[in-house]
């Protein structure tokens, strides 16, 4: 039956782990992991420039382009090695189609002298080495441009997506009280993963000299609609719940929901970032950077759908947010560690 699964049995079950009672926790780890992420990207201030917190690839940045066409199949691992041979590790290869790549590096130098310029170099190279067509080469230099225009219509795009999705949301669950509650939490747990996936870039760009590139910014949009995804499922089972017991503690309700749908969560990112992890490791090059935003965005929403979107939830119902804001620091860490140690 429907409803045969909702009794008292169903409830002892799953209040097994207090889930709501340790919240204090999941936003400590949280701040753990994303604090370190934002000074790094404040020590040098800017998003995504040269100078900043976030290193850019040659995608953000002014750079040469060529196309190129071989005699016989090539990989872009042997592109690339070739490239790295001849000084340019940065360049960035990708696969048209058939034997036509795509390859992009910083401006090449021109001819001083007696010394031939780096086109040359590399052309030379590349149909020694690897039989390419030189009289099918096109060649170009590209300005950043375009690609700090596509970074600015991103996040245009992503801040327009977060009030769609607080209106939706709002909408959707308006048969629950205080239904703006549920859109607003939900952007909450977005901007929580997105602080993580940029922070960790910072300091892996430190750390590793990790670089960013369109893929990220492909990455963080593909990711903020996972995360929302993986939260609403968990706001469903709230509502479901909320609606047959509506006078029932929240907390009570948010906590069974937590543990009815956290299975369901956990599966299903599982192995997404099984797949992920599986293409990180034997994909090329050019789609790194995307597999581990997304790898990253895997973990931290799914994180965030079952331990913190739905927290923000009960702290606003018993008025915990706004008495943080209102306490000074000292009550505020007090509150916290009450929080953490309940």
């Amino acid at each position: 039956q429907p409803g045969s699964d909702a009794g008292p049995g169903r409830e002892r079950r799953a209040l097994v782990l207090d889930i709501v009672g340790k919240r204090g926790w999941y936003f400590l780890v949280s701040a753990l992991v994303i604090v370190p992420g934002l000074i790094s990207m404040i020590i040098a201030p800017g998003w995504i420039t040269g100078d900043s917190g976030l290193k850019a690839g040659i995608d953000f940045s002014s750079g040469s382009v060529m196309n190129v066409t071989f005699r016989q199949p090539v990989e872009e691992e042997d592109i690339w090695n070739r490239m790295n041979e001849l000084g340019h590790s940065e360049a960035l290869i990708q696969r048209i189609g058939g034997t036509n790549f795509f390859i992009r590096t910083a401006i090449l130098k021109e001819a001083i002298g007696d010394r031939p310029s780096e086109r040359e170099v590399i052309e030379s190279d590349l149909e020694h080495f690897l039989g390419m067509e030189r009289d099918r080469v096109e060649f170009d230099t590209v300005s950043p441009i375009v690609a700090q225009e596509t970074v600015k219509t991103a996040f245009y795009a992503l801040a327009a997506a977060s009030v769609f999705i607080l209106f939706f949301v709002w909408y959707a669950f308006r048969r629950v009280p205080k239904a703006h509650r549920y859109g607003v939490s939900a952007i909450l747990a977005l901007v929580h993963d997105l602080l993580i996936i940029l922070g960790i870039f910072s300091i892996l760009g430190r750390v590793i000299n990790l670089e960013v590139n369109s893929m990220f910014i492909v990455g963080l949009l593909i990711v903020a609609g996972y995360s929302v995804n993986d939260t609403i499922v968990v706001f469903d089972r709230i509502r479901e719940n909320v609606s047959r017991s509506p006078d029932r503690d929240l907390a009570t309700m948010i906590n069974l929901s937590i543990m009815e749908s956290m299975g369901r969560s956990l599966n299903t990112s599982i192995t997404t970032l099984v797949v992920l992890l599986a293409m990180l490791f034997i994909g090329g090059n050019s789609i790194r950077e995307l597999l581990l935003v997304l790898a990253i965005g895997a973990v931290a929403g799914t994180y965030s759908s079952i331990f913190i979107a739905s927290q923000y939830l009960v702290m606003w119902d018993r008025g915990e947010i706004g008495r943080l804001f209102r306490r000074t620091p000292a009550a505020t860490a007090t509150m916290l560690w009450h929080l953490i140690g309940r």
